[in-house]
Parts: structure tokens; C-alpha cells; sequence
């Protein structure tokens, strides 16, 4: 069975490539760049806009797994451009083309703003007042569910860190903004690949959306003490008279326990300090 990877450059993606390649498993990468992709892959070149590129893509594979974003551009024109049309175009060009199985990688922060009074679960409704990242994906997964014929599997990743990623340095403006003390739901690259395998392989779970996080929030001091860096300002002068929910940012991961087996490697950021990982 030939996967597609989406996104296959990207830090989400090229880590998710690189095990499944390890694994043994056929992968075509479809980019934007043929010089950053991973050798040892079928490659196709091209934009989630370019409908004839992403015929192409789909062309011959069994599953797809789609990782790509504009996540970084943080421009909501090409947010619905790339994470709502693209993902659109894309699924329908997998349908025309036979291919049922597609893993869409989503986002816990669908729940932003959201206080369940507990961890969220995947039956809970998203927020209503979201920023232009999880609108996306909010909208996206939407129009994923409504397509016949779809054997959609959605992941909706937390905070991803580690294999020398430098995504917590990259937010480290965002999470200033945040109390020290409010907490952060992870998942290191490693479990994300595991949970997007176990996604891809199994088998009567199409329709089905589930939570990914590993086994314990930590505080944004913590995950900053531990990446050796300094809190910014912003989080020590932050207003502390407002005493955040425990449950904010935090969700279940129950499902994804219970139906696909999932248990993190790296059940905490510190450990994965502790094992190097980070």
C-alpha cells in the first residue's frame, strides 16, 4: 500500500516521512520543494492549489495522509486557500481517482477558547470565535466529513516538539502571552507518527476523529525551563489576579487509546529531556 504524504517537508511531515520510510513502508511525498524532500521516496512536486499536480499526486496510491499547512504563514487568505480548499481539492481528487483511505491531521486548538469543565473530548463542539489556524482546520474537517465514499480518519495533533524541532523557540512570543502556570498539551514527533500510523492502518474506524496529547500537561515554565529558555517578559509580568481554568488547552485522549492501541513513547516533556529526545 503506497501512502501519500502531504506536507512531507515540513516539521510535522518530513518526521512522519522519515519513520515511515524506516518502517519500510512505500511512500510518495507530495512538495513543493524537490531539494528538501527525503531521498529514497516517489516524489511529486506541487501545490495543494494545483489541481493538475494534485491529480498527479494521487495518481496509483492506496491512502493518503495529509500533514500540509499554511500554519506558519499565519495569513488567513492562504489559510483558506491551502487548508480548506486545497484539503477539499484534494480529497475529491482522491475519491475520483479510487483512493478512500485519508488521514487528515487536525488540531486541538478547535477547542480554543473552549472550558468543558474537563479534558475535551471529540464529540464536543469546537469553538465558535476561533482565529484563523483552527477555523481552518475547524472548516476543513467539516467538509472532509460531508464527502460520500470518504474513509476519513481525522487527528487532531496538540503542541508538537522534539527530534530537534524548534517549534518551541518559534512560539515562545505566543506562549509569553500565557500565564507560567497555565498548562500546555504535548505530544512529541515520535507519537505523532506512531498516532497517524495506527490511524492509517486500522481498520472500521473511518468517520472517526480523535484527540491526540501525551500523558500529562505541562505549565509553559516548564516546557520553556526544560528547551533552556528564558521566560519572556510578557509571561513574567503577566496579570496573575485572573486565575486560569485548569481545563483550558487540555484534552482526552481516551478514544484514541481505547480504538487504536495508542501509548505515547514519551509520556511527558521531561522525559523525553531526560531521554535526549528533545
Amino acid at each position: 500500500m503506497t501512502t501519500l504524504i502531504t506536507g512531507a517537508t515540513g516539521k510535522v511531515g518530513s518526521r512522519f516521512a522519515r519513520r515511515m520510510l524506516a518502517a519500510a513502508e512505500p511512500v510518495r511525498l507530495f512538495v513543493r520543494d524537490k531539494e528538501k524532500a527525503l531521498a529514497g521516496a516517489d516524489v511529486v512536486v506541487g501545490d495543494l492549489r494545483d489541481a493538475a499536480a494534485v491529480r498527479d499526486a494521487v495518481d496509483g496510491v492506496s491512502a493518503v495522509v495529509h500533514i500540509a499547512s499554511s500554519f506558519r504563514s499565519w495569513d488567513a487568505d492562504q489559510l483558506v486557500e491551502v487548508d480548506i480548499a486545497g484539503t477539499e481539492q484534494l480529497a475529491r481528487a482522491a475519491l475520483e481517482a479510487g483512493v478512500t483511505r485519508f488521514v487528515y491531521t487536525s488540531t486541538n486548538l478547535v477547542y480554543d477558547g473552549c472550558d468543558y469543565g474537563r479534558p475535551a473530548t471529540e464529540d464536543d463542539p469546537v469553538g465558535t470565535d476561533l482565529f484563523a489556524y483552527p477555523a481552518a482546520k475547524a472548516e476543513a474537517e467539516r467538509r472532509l466529513r460531508a464527502m460520500a465514499g470518504l474513509d476519513l480518519r481525522i487527528v487532531r495533533l496538540p503542541f508538537v516538539y522534539g527530534d530537534g524541532d524548534p517549534h518551541v523557540a518559534d512560539a515562545a512570543a505566543m506562549l509569553g502571552s500565557w500565564p507560567p502556570y497555565q498548562r500546555l498539551t504535548t505530544a512529541h514527533h515520535a507519537d505523532v507518527a506512531q498516532a497517524l500510523m495506527r490511524a492509517l492502518r486500522a481498520e472500521g474506524v473511518g468517520g472517526r476523529t480523535y484527540n491526540l496529547a501525551d500523558d500529562a500537561p505541562m505549565t509553559a515554565y516548564e516546557v520553556f525551563a526544560l528547551h533552556g529558555l528564558a521566560l519572556p517578559d510578557r509571561a513574567e509580568n503577566a496579570d496573575r489576579s485572573a486565575d486560569p481554568s485548569p481545563w483550558l488547552h487540555t484534552v482526552s485522549t481516551a478514544r484514541i487509546r481505547r480504538e487504536l492501541g495508542y501509548r505515547p513513547l514519551y509520556p511527558t516533556v521531561a522525559s523525553a529531556a531526560e531521554a535526549g529526545a528533545v
